[in-house]
């Protein structure tokens, strides 16, 4: 079963999210905050993280950069979460080394 890490500190979205994720049989495992989500990482080994860019203690995009400078986590793709659709908002993620092009909330998960 495909592990999914969903960071994410809105209650309503990880509801949200999780519930479409878990219905399509994915296994979901969830961190509130970025430094979490460095932790859970390392510890869990997901097969791909749903990053929110507006994180507590460590903002999404400062969680992904120290995500993929470490070498047991480097390889795991993560898909960036975010509220805005500005193109400015994309790049930024894209910047931050996202693995792919960021998903705005809410959205509709068709994985």
């Amino acid at each position: 079963m495909t592990k999914i890490l969903l960071v994410e500190d809105n209650e309503m979205n990880k509801d949200m999210l999780s519930r479409r994720l878990t219905k399509k049989g994915y296994e979901v495992i969830f961190a509130m905050d970025g430094q979490e989500a460095i932790d859970m990482a390392q510890s869990e080994t997901p097969d791909v993280i749903l990053m929110d860019m507006g994180l507590p203690v460590k903002d999404g995009l400062q969680a992904t950069k120290e995500i993929k400078e470490n070498s047991d986590t480097a390889n795991i793709p993560v898909i960036a979460l975010t509220a805005n659709a500005m193109a400015e908002h994309r790049q930024q993620a894209l910047d931050g080394a996202v693995s792919y092009t960021h998903l705005t909330l809410p959205t509709i998960l068709l994985v």
